[in-house]
């Protein structure tokens, strides 16, 4: 008995269903083009089997970790590190066991559906996951794991990956990313500059961060001019392994457009611990209209990932460290808020800057509208809380009318849960063939057009949008 519904997420009125169908069926086995997520390069550096089951699914996985915890489940029984050393549990049979007993929490989510889509696919399991069967689905995949077609990069080209983007500090060393090239494998992982470390005033050690920036690049990044000149000599050093983006995880959208002398202060007011949060919000904001300067000169695509109040709870950030499930949404103004950026740089047509979005209320106030005009701006998908189904067809819903479909970049996974990425990708393409088969039926759309868009939005978007 198959897990999945054949015609799932498809429109319920006949003819969209089949159209839907015919639509899916062209786009489904095109390649994955997966040009920002959070898979770790060493993975296919060093081709090693995955630990085990618990470790592939359970623990890295954000929505798994947050949905167990919501219902009282502690982070340490699901074997996630503790900050202090404490103890936690280290069996992945009995950390499996309880992600199998809680597994009905997961109903009617976007969870299920990946997760339902990687055990019938990938592992080729046909019954329901639950206590009776948790012992059975961990001796299942533990022994798929041990096999050479479950490796990483076998998976990779088993899941018809085309290319994939990690996404990385601007003080790591790629040294994986390096391996991965030196091992003449032909799949392409490639780079994302993520300079946060070294922009955000607030974040966990910034002055030593800074200070390392400075060692790794050689310039003096006590000066404004050493510590501008030390993104660009770093941002070519991820050119150079092949990066197309950088990526920009701020509280807010906010941008600032200062002449040199004011941003000269500002740094130093920065460099001397002494800023305000004010000054260090003020920092993040124009530290975006430089890096959208940078990416005019370098050809790098910029992606700003704004609204989210990041580990959101102080008890789990001290006792777990951060990305653990507690990045809340807020409300984000972008119309205000990116002016600067946008007056400096926002007409540039060689410009391409992808915004992403917590804040559905804005997608059709405020983003279709700026991105439907700027011809710097495209839309990035649905993201986190909201690549859903639901989510999706909201999106197109709210963005279409103003943006059209040509101002938005297609669809990435944005996932740490390697064997979710192909699940993800066909949520996508079953979306969005619904929407495209509903366009059709009520007269909107021609079908020959509707089959063009579902490629574009399936597979020419992003690889174009992303240079890939």
């Amino acid at each position: 008995m198959a897990l999945l519904d054949p015609d799932r997420l498809f429109p319920i009125e006949p003819r969209a269903r089949g159209l839907a169908r015919a639509l899916y069926e062209a786009v489904r086995d095109l390649p994955i083009i997966s040009p920002h997520g959070h898979t770790d390069p060493r993975w296919f550096a060093e081709n090693a089997a995955f630990a085990d089951p618990a470790r592939l699914v359970v623990v890295p996985d954000h929505y798994v970790l947050r949905m167990l915890c919501s219902q009282g489940i502690p982070l340490s029984d699901l074997g996630i590190p503790r900050r202090d050393g404490g103890p936690v549990e280290a069996d992945p049979r009995t950390i499996w066991r309880r992600f199998a007993a809680h597994y009905h929490l997961f109903r009617g989510t976007p969870s299920q559906l990946w997760l339902d889509h990687s055990f019938e696919n990938v592992f080729g399991l046909d019954e329901r996951l639950n206590a009776a069967t948790a012992d059975a689905y961990f001796d299942h995949i533990a022994s798929c794991l041990e096999r050479p077609e479950f490796r990483p990069r076998a998976l990779y080209e088993r899941f018809g990956i085309e290319a994939i983007a990690t996404t990385d500090s601007p003080l790591d060393d790629l040294r994986w990313h390096d391996s991965i090239a030196e091992s003449g494998w032909q799949g392409r992982v490639v780079c994302t500059y993520r300079p946060d470390a070294v922009i955000d005033p607030e974040g966990p050690g910034f002055a030593e961060n800074l200070r390392q920036f400075g060692v790794v690049t050689g310039c003096d990044t006590s000066d404004w001019d050493g510590y501008l000149a030390a993104h660009r000599t770093r941002r070519a050093d991820f050119r150079r392994r092949g990066a197309t983006a950088t990526d920009h995880g701020h509280p807010s959208a906010r941008t600032e457009n200062l002449d040199h002398a004011a941003a000269a202060r500002l740094f130093a007011r920065i460099r001397s611990g002494e800023a305000t949060a004010e000054e260090a919000d003020a920092f993040r904001g124009q530290m975006l209209t430089e890096m959208a300067r940078m990416s005019l000169e370098d050809g790098l695509v910029m992606q700003i990932h704004p609204g989210s109040w990041r580990n959101h709870s102080g008890a789990v950030m001290a006792a777990f460290g951060p990305d653990r499930g507690f990045d809340i949404p807020t409300r984000t103004d972008y119309v205000g808020a990116l002016k600067p950026l946008l007056d400096a740089v926002g007409m540039e047509p060689n410009l391409t800057v992808i915004l992403f979005n917590l804040d559905e209320s804005a997608v059709g106030r405020e983003l279709a509208p700026l991105a439907g005009a700027y011809p710097a701006l495209r839309l990035g998908p649905p993201w986190w809380f909201f690549d859903s189904a639901e989510g999706m067809r909201r999106f197109r819903e709210a963005a279409t009318e103003t943006a059209g479909f040509y101002n938005t970049v297609g669809f990435n996974d944005d996932t740490r849960a390697f064997c979710s990425i192909p699940a993800r990708h066909d949520v996508a393409r079953r979306v969005d063939c619904g929407y495209l088969a509903d366009l059709v039926c009520t007269g909107r759309l021609a079908e020959a057009e509707a089959a063009e868009v579902a490629y574009d939005l399936s597979y020419r978007l992003a690889k174009e949008t992303y240079r890939l």
